[in-house]
């Protein structure tokens, strides 16, 4: 025997208008959060986004090394995208300040957390997280990964899923550290191929790579026969990010 379902919604006269009118002017916010970046950020390409832990220390091997390829991405005409933050974000900041390429970073507002590094060229501050991590994929010709935490594994699980279901443009999607992401890649392979719950060839996205002139060479092997803007139909497809 079929059942209906009564949905109740309220009337404006019977609803919480304050609370509605909050949300509706919400609204309005997060647009111009998307504006504003976008408008800043269009003049940065070619870029490359490089993010990590922001608990890395000042003089780690994490920091020096994420200081150092920041600036040979930066000397070889790359801008670098980072958190904006501290750690590993400072570091890829830093490097890149003192290259020859723009330092930009998409700072986030926390309550406890997150102070802008002082080593950047265009800083950009967000409220919301999914609004900053669309600009991480958007102005992106390569992603460098370094080691992290859950905001690192959050940002590196957005990148893939939007490559992998044709979303976002194929990339170089670079670990760095590969003794910290091995276990994951094993996991990966040992349980997600092996259950059938991704494809053999979605490792294929990933690459693990810890030398920085490396990386550098990686990335420009990627864009050997085609240019580093996306492609028209890759612009349509990253509308719909």
């Amino acid at each position: 025997m079929s059942r209906k379902k009564t949905l109740n919604f309220e009337s404006p006269e019977t609803a919480g208008n304050g609370h509605s009118h909050t949300e509706a002017w919400r609204i309005f916010g997060i647009m111009s959060e998307f504006v504003e970046a976008t408008e800043r950020l269009a003049a940065i390409r070619p870029a490359v986004t490089l993010f990590g832990s922001s608990r890395a220390k000042p003089g780690s091997p994490c920091y020096d090394l994420t200081e150092c390829i920041a600036r040979k991405l930066s000397d070889a005409g790359f801008s670098v995208i980072s958190g904006g933050g501290p750690g590993v974000m400072e570091a890829a900041n830093k490097g890149a300040y003192h290259g020859k390429s723009p330092s930009v970073g998409l700072n986030i507002q926390l309550p406890h957390e997150q102070a802008a590094n002082p080593f950047q060229d265009i800083s950009q501050t967000f409220r919301h997280f999914f609004a900053r991590k669309y600009m991480f994929v958007r102005f992106a010709s390569a992603y460098v990964v370094m080691p992290g935490g859950y905001g690192t594994l959050d940002e590196l699980m957005e990148a893939l899923t939007l490559i992998q279901t044709g979303k976002a443009r194929r990339i170089p999607l670079i670990l760095v550290c590969s003794e910290h992401w091995q276990g994951l890649i094993d996991w990966f392979r040992g349980r997600l191929v092996a259950e059938k719950m991704i494809d053999p060839a979605d490792l294929d996205l990933i690459q693990l790579i810890d030398d920085p002139d490396e990386i550098v060479a990686a990335i420009f092997k990627h864009y050997q026969t085609r240019s580093f803007s996306p492609l028209p139909s890759e612009k349509e497809m990253m509308l719909n990010l």
